[in-house]
């Protein structure tokens, strides 16, 4: 049963076995998992079913670290989770990830790779990815192009799978019709509320926009909500533990990391389809295409001292042609009418996530008249013909001037890297997130040393030349990368309370009924897209909840 919170007119108290907090990748994973069972769920989930500026709001906060980030523009409240914007990307961590690397501090996972491994392979079926089998952080799968050999000891080309999916949507009627699972939109969690010696959570308080408030009584909970806000909601439930739910050593919000990305440079070639074409995400073939990715190997990473780190080729057109720059802004215009707040919202994160949080500040539509444009594109009829055999033809539409490299990396776990609460408060009435995002010099150690090997490796392969971007070779210039909404660390996994947050369970150190789920749990992050990781996680949870709840 889906209910709308905001305008329900039933009881404000709910009495659930399980109360999972957020309905995302990992929520919805976990309910899922009690269909057709004894045990009633209640997710509580704070959008609706449509993206919501108002709600969307309630993420706001400020920035306050050496690295600019807007936690109002790096996820999506909504029934669905920030999964509603994603491209897809599948891939399981590796051996070398979730292992300790000597010049990694704080790596290594309590899990071995063989530990999670059982639920990578159910996490396939979540995803709709099944054909697929898989390896150590990598998928085997068939391409659409042979990718670029490389040397072993340097670079690898690691597979992703490409889940056709949205979690919200594929699962919608399935929860909505399940007789044992609730899901209540437009609730936020206010607080968390333990008994007195903070050991148990006894209800979780909840509340809408609109003023109403209620609770639900639950024998347990899992905090499913996101990297940044699983942090905020322990650190906001204080009223009788005073540091926040979790926290007794001050660990609550540390340890916050992302996957930086940034433009290493570009390289200069006669023959720039060699770099991108077997990289082309639009080429793959399939319900569930899957696709390389240019890694660092293992071998790389030791011998250099860095982290994990993934590049993928751009083309840069060239001039575009006068009739194809009219149809693109045609076709751009008729669909900015279609646009309702939902599509506005998800126009303006995605861009947000992609190039920034100074992107998201971008308007959607332009002001050229479709008259104007009509006309422009009767007179452009032979470069539209033009593009279109070249795209029969799988070619680019336009011809490519340089290719450009963005990396995309791991972040070196660090304490001061953090989530705290500031004195701002949102529409609710709860204080909001302060970001204090850090890199380390290993994570600037990362990004100089593999822009040096990704660019000499890339360049020898199609017989140009790497151009470095001048903040790669001049140490004196600011890093230039902006994060990619993957928020992890912030309620680390290990099995010393004094050290993380939750243990081997994601059972929070010290509290018997109350579990975290989502990438904040993860102890270091690889280059890996973490949905994956985060779903299996979730399955391996709901496994270990269903044993514990069992009814006899």
């Amino acid at each position: 049963m889906i209910v709308d919170y905001f305008h329900h007119n039933g009881p404000s108290t709910v009495d659930a076995d399980l109360c999972i907090v957020g309905a995302g990748a990992a929520g919805i994973a976990i309910a899922r998992s009690f269909l057709g069972t004894a045990t009633t769920v209640c997710i509580v989930e704070s959008g609706g079913l449509g993206g919501e500026e108002r709600t969307q709001a309630l993420y706001t906060g400020s920035s306050v670290g050496s690295q600019p980030f807007d936690p109002g523009s790096s996820r999506m409240r909504v029934f669905g989770g920030s999964c509603n914007l994603w491209g897809g990307g599948c891939i399981p961590l590796g051996q070398q990830d979730m292992g300790p690397r000597d010049w990694v501090p704080h790596s290594g996972w309590p899990l071995a790779y063989e530990e999670l491994e059982p639920y990578y392979l159910r996490a396939r079926d979540y995803c709709r990815i099944e054909p697929h089998d898989f390896a150590n952080g990598s998928f085997l799968a068939p391409l659409a192009h042979t990718p670029i050999p490389f040397d072993a000891d340097k670079l690898v080309n690691q597979v992703f799978a490409r889940s056709p999916i949205l979690f919200g949507r594929a699962y919608h009627d399935e929860l909505a019709q399940a007789p044992n699972i609730t899901v209540l939109l437009h609730a936020n969690l206010l607080e968390l509320m333990p008994s007195d010696d903070g050991a148990t959570v006894r209800e979780a308080r909840i509340g809408t926009l609109s003023g109403r408030q209620g609770s639900i009584r639950a024998r347990h909970y899992v905090l499913a909500s996101g990297g940044i806000e699983n942090a905020r909601l322990l650190l906001l439930s204080s009223h009788v533990v005073k540091e926040g739910l979790g926290n007794a050593h001050d660990l609550v919000g540390r340890f916050f990391m992302d996957h930086p990305s940034g433009s290493l440079g570009t390289v200069h070639t006669e023959d720039p389809a060699r770099l991108t074409t077997p990289y082309d995400r639009s080429l793959g073939k399939g319900v569930a295409p899957s696709f390389p990715e240019i890694g660092l190997s293992t071998q790389a990473q030791r011998a250099h001292g860095m982290l994990s780190g993934r590049v993928h080729p751009f083309p840069v057109e060239g001039d575009v042609p006068k009739g194809l720059r009219a149809l693109r802004e045609l076709r751009a215009s008729l669909r900015t009418r279609k646009l309702d707040e939902n599509a506005v919202l998800e126009a303006r994160l995605c861009a947000a996530m992609k190039n920034g949080p100074s992107a998201g500040d971008s308007t959607v539509a332009g002001s050229t008249s479709k008259l104007t444009l009509a006309w422009r594109l009767g007179l452009g009829l032979g470069d539209i013909a033009k593009a279109a055999y070249q795209k029969l033809a799988r070619r680019p539409t336009v011809a490519s001037q340089h290719v450009e490299l963005i990396g995309y990396f791991e972040q070196a776990p660090n304490p001061d890297s953090r989530i705290t609460l500031s004195n701002d408060v949102d529409a609710l009435g709860l204080r909001k997130v302060s970001v204090d995002w850090q890199l380390t010099s290993l994570d600037r150690h990362t990004y100089r040393t593999s822009a040096a090997l990704f660019g000499a490796e890339l360049a020898a392969a199609c017989n140009g030349r790497f151009e470095p971007a001048p903040w790669i070779t001049d140490e004196s210039l600011p890093v230039e990368v902006h994060g990619t909404a993957h928020h992890i660390g912030t309620t680390r996994m290990s099995p010393d309370p004094a050290q993380g947050v939750v243990d081997t369970n994601c059972r929070v150190h010290g509290i018997n009924n109350l579990h975290i789920a989502g990438s904040s749990v993860f102890p270091t992050g690889g280059w890996a897209f973490p949905t994956f990781t985060i779903v299996a996680l979730s399955l391996r949870l709901a496994e270990h909840l269903r044993e514990i709840m069992t009814v006899v």
